[in-house]
Parts: structure tokens; C-alpha cells; sequence
């Protein structure tokens, strides 16, 4: 999270994703790459297929039996994160494989630049990053750094 945003804002082509609760990890890593993900949590398959259709939402799920019920829904079958986001890649060529720390990675609001001259929160520094709809506040750190990191081994191992 420097200064910028990185340039990787969404674009009208870009997909809005629907995790359901089994992928938790990957939704917040779908968000850290930028994209509108939501994340279905304690509701049934009905209820998760509707929504993805009512909101023009590509559903992934670990579920073959959901993903069978959901038209253009994506399997991942893998546990491990970065064969999710391999899935995923697969499925869809174009993602993006570079952090863009746009959108909070709790509820998936679109962060603001704060200004935090006191390092309120245990921040380092004194550029934040906040979420209006939760409060979270976000800022550069060793975490980003691994999250960086690991989006790196991913495009070093992506297929050409």
C-alpha cells in the first residue's frame, strides 16, 4: 500500500465474484487483488445460487454438488491457496496477479487514503488506508510484504 493505488482499480469487464464459505482465504485474497468479492457465509446453497445470479455474481465454491446447481459456477477442488487461485486463473486468463489494496479484505468496501499522523491502530507509518463501512484500517507492513511475495510465486509458476 504505497501511496497510490497502484493503478489496478476495477473495470467494467472485470468479474464480481460470489465465494462461498469453504473459500474464505481466497475471497480475501480476490479482494486483495482488487476485485468485488463476496463473501457467503452461514447461508444455504439455494440462497447462494440465487444471489449469484440475482447479481450478476461468477460463484465459486468446493462444493460439486452447489456448482453443479449454478450455471457458470467455478469447482475448485484444492485446499491450498495457491492452487485456488490457480483454479481460478485458469478459469479466468485475465486476472490480475498483482495486490491493488483497494478494497477491505473483512467486508469488501472500497478503502479510502487517511491520514494517521499519530500511528493510531499500531500503524508504522503515518499513511492509512480505512474501510468507511467497517472501520478497518489498513498500512504497508511485513504482511503486505508476504502477501506480495506470494502473488509473485503464483506468477512465476503461472502457465505461459
Amino acid at each position: 500500500m504505497n501511496g497510490e493505488r497502484c493503478g489496478f482499480g476495477a473495470t467494467m469487464t472485470d468479474p464480481r465474484w460470489l465465494v462461498d464459505e469453504m473459500l474464505g482465504r481466497l475471497a480475501r485474497y480476490l479482494r486483495i487483488l482488487g476485485y468485488d468479492t463476496e463473501y457467503a457465509q452461514g447461508v444455504d446453497d439455494e440462497a447462494i445460487a440465487r444471489r449469484a445470479s440475482e447479481e450478476g455474481r461468477r460463484l465459486v465454491t468446493r462444493d460439486r454438488r452447489l456448482a453443479s446447481r449454478s450455471p457458470g459456477a467455478l469447482l475448485v477442488t484444492s485446499p491450498y491457496l495457491l492452487d485456488q487461485l490457480r483454479s481460478v486463473r485458469a478459469a479466468w486468463p485475465s486476472l490480475r496477479l498483482a495486490p491493488a489494496f483497494v478494497r477491505c479484505t473483512l467486508c469488501n468496501g472500497e478503502l479510502v487514503s487517511v491520514r494517521d499522523d499519530r500511528g493510531e491502530g499500531g500503524s508504522p507509518s503515518s499513511h492509512v488506508y480505512r474501510c468507511p463501512q467497517c472501520g478497518h484500517r489498513y498500512w504497508e507492513g511485513t504482511h503486505t510484504r508476504d502477501i506480495r511475495a506470494l502473488l509473485r510465486t503464483l506468477e512465476a509458476t503461472a502457465p505461459p
